[in-house]
């Protein structure tokens, strides 16, 4: 298999876990998962695949080497996870004028710590956005 077929497939994977009809119907424990799928690829320095299987928004908003560069810069310092636990999911509906970023968001929060890190928790949080299809795609990835 080629690394562009593993990188596809991978991207694949993490976008199409989940999909449902609306926000509503999202189950949270599949999206507690879908989050923690995304935050292990950045775990093991796959950030670029996160972008790959992103929301159109967020590849209008960020180009993939930007993308990478800051989920590394802010991740690298920190060092390995010891420990993660997920604290929140929480719904969201966004109106805008962009068709591509207006639409139903659930944003899954982690406290997490880190090897460098250890006398702090550090909130990690993942943002989804259903698209036109009924996938869930990643919008969005930050350090709090």
């Amino acid at each position: 298999m080629t690394s562009k077929s593993k990188l596809l497939i991978g991207a694949a994977f993490l976008a199409g876990w989940m999909s449902a009809a609306s926000a509503q119907d999202a189950d949270p424990t599949n999206m507690v998962r879908g989050g923690l799928q995304a935050i292990q690829l950045v775990d093991q320095g796959k950030s670029g695949e996160l972008w790959d299987g992103s929301g159109p928004a967020t590849k209008k908003r960020v180009a993939r080497p930007e993308f990478v560069r800051q989920v590394e810069a802010s991740r690298s310092p920190l060092g390995a996870a010891q420990q993660r636990t997920w604290v929140s999911v929480n719904r969201q509906l966004v109106a805008n004028d962009d068709p591509d970023v207006a639409g139903q968001y659930i944003n899954v929060e982690y406290e997490t710590r880190f090897a460098n890190a250890s006398n702090r928790v550090v909130r990690e949080m993942t943002s989804f956005r259903l698209d036109a299809s009924g996938t869930w795609r990643l919008s969005g990835y930050v350090l709090r």
